[in-house]
């Protein structure tokens, strides 16, 4: 490879996830944008109306299966009963954020 031409970069994929179980009101959202950002993930997380945790997160497939494995686990307090996953066309987003 010549010093000018651009690194090669492993294919993004965006992923949806739905979180369903006792998922509210443990720090799922806190514990799962930490372990997301250390993942070096882009996307979000929020709490649902009907009492899930849905999130989107962006990168490479090899880095969102380790996220959708810590999903299904979650943070110490949490139930997870399944997660629901589809695949969503990627933004470009490169930070992950907690939303409301």
């Amino acid at each position: 490879m010549q010093p000018s031409e651009p690194r090669p970069q492993p294919l993004a994929e965006r992923w949806r996830f739905t979180v369903i179980g006792r998922v509210q009101g443990v720090g799922y959202r806190i514990a799962c944008a930490r372990q997301a950002q250390e993942l070096h993930l882009g996307g979000w997380v929020r709490n649902c109306g009907d009492g899930s945790v849905q999130l989107e997160a962006e990168g490479p497939v090899l880095l969102l299966n380790d996220l959708r494995l810590w999903c299904e686990r979650g943070p110490a307090g949490a139930q997870v009963h399944r997660v629901e996953a589809t695949q969503v066309a990627p933004t470009g987003s490169d930070w992950f954020e907690v939303r409301a």
